[in-house]
């Protein structure tokens, strides 16, 4: 297993890649929007060898046959044996992803079960050996590995899901709560539909179907006590200190109050006041562990992090942005019920095979 053998060199280390990773994504997307070149291939190759040579130098030793890997499956292109494939450029991003996750968790003693180590690089060894005809496809594979095993098709409800309606006054109320929050950024535009549409197609998934309506509700309000805390938290980058972590907590529950001081929308309230919770007990506010947390409160956790996560890499193009989300969201199943997550991830691969089948990036 990875461990840090010198602890200066680890941070140091973990400071030169995420100096390389922007890098190497700039290079990925140029290459995916055909503007690509040999010598982009070649910047590829140099900044690949920087990170393995920084590995060794910084004694983070572990990361070295990831990129060694890489710098294989590359170099099938560089020399002609392949042609460059979008797949690839999504290989080469994920495992870069994956190591900077396992850097992170490193760094603060969280373990490293869940992000699947030995059978990433046990696929990865494989692609460079494999032949031309296979290599598409098993890239393709590997990547579909790193975003959760398909879930087999549940039976469908016995009983018809009633149609969003009911409450309608209510519901554009909490509506126009959420797009007066939605303005308040130019990078949240038009988070609350996809929000919406995202979480409504992974319920009617679900065996058990929440109430779509409690649903609608909790996905307009669950951010709306954002609205009280500082702009400068709203999309803050890396880990939370411990003043912004309680600044941070209290926002589930000024947006919960509201909702149960409404009559009939309890349930909604309930998923908001514990959407942050996780089921390893290291959510907030209350810290509530799994069998504590309600259905509507884990949809709406993986609805969250999958719009921050695109967010962050929104400039790689809407395809490769879902793609990285959904994978980071696997690396941390921990952090999200594995029921839920199985039915999230059938709703970003059927995105992601439309968006293939009509060209969209």
């Amino acid at each position: 297993m990875p461990e840090i053998l010198d602890p200066v060199g680890f941070q140091d280390f973990r400071d030169a890649i995420s100096d390389y990773a922007p890098q190497l994504e700039q290079l990925v997307c140029r290459l995916g929007d055909g503007g690509g070149t040999p010598e982009s291939i070649a910047q590829m190759f140099r900044i690949l060898h920087s990170i393995k040579g920084d590995a060794s130098l910084c004694q983070v030793v572990f990361v070295e046959p990831y990129v060694h890997a890489l710098e294989n499956l590359l170099e099938r292109v560089r020399n002609g044996e392949s042609p460059y494939l979008e797949v690839i450029g999504d290989v080469l991003l994920l495992v870069l992803d994956r190591l900077v996750l396992v850097l992170e968790a490193m760094a603060h003693g969280e373990p490293l079960e869940d992000l699947r180590l030995e059978k990433l690089l046990s696929s990865l060894e494989k692609l460079p050996v494999m032949g031309a005809a296979e290599l598409p496809a098993a890239c393709a594979k590997l990547v579909a590995s790193m975003m959760g095993q398909a879930a087999p098709a549940p039976a469908a409800p016995s009983q018809p899901v009633e149609r969003l309606g009911q409450r309608f006054a209510d519901l554009q109320f909490f509506r126009s709560l959420a797009l007066q929050f939605e303005q308040r950024l130019p990078e949240f535009h038009g988070r609350t539909e996809r929000n919406l549409a995202l979480a409504l197609e992974t319920n009617r998934l679900a065996e058990t179907p929440l109430d779509m309506e409690q649903l609608a509700a909790a996905v307009y309000m669950h951010d709306i006590g954002m609205m009280l805390l500082p702009e400068s938290l709203w999309l803050k980058a890396g880990r939370m200190s411990e003043s912004d972590r309680q600044e941070m907590s209290a926002h589930p529950g000024w947006a919960a109050g509201l909702l149960e001081r409404m009559p009939g929308w309890d349930v909604a309230a309930k998923m908001v006041w514990q959407h942050h919770e996780t089921p390893d007990g290291r959510g907030y506010p209350a810290g509530l562990k799994a069998g504590g947390i309600c259905g509507g409160a884990y949809l709406l956790a993986l609805i969250d992090a999958f719009e921050s996560v695109t967010l962050k890499h929104e400039q790689q193009g809407q395809r490769r942005s879902m793609l990285r989300a959904v994978a980071e969201l696997n690396a941390s199943e921990r952090q999200f019920d594995p029921a839920w997550l199985q039915l999230f991830n059938r709703v970003i691969r059927a995105r992601l095979e439309l968006r293939s089948v009509v060209g969209g990036r």
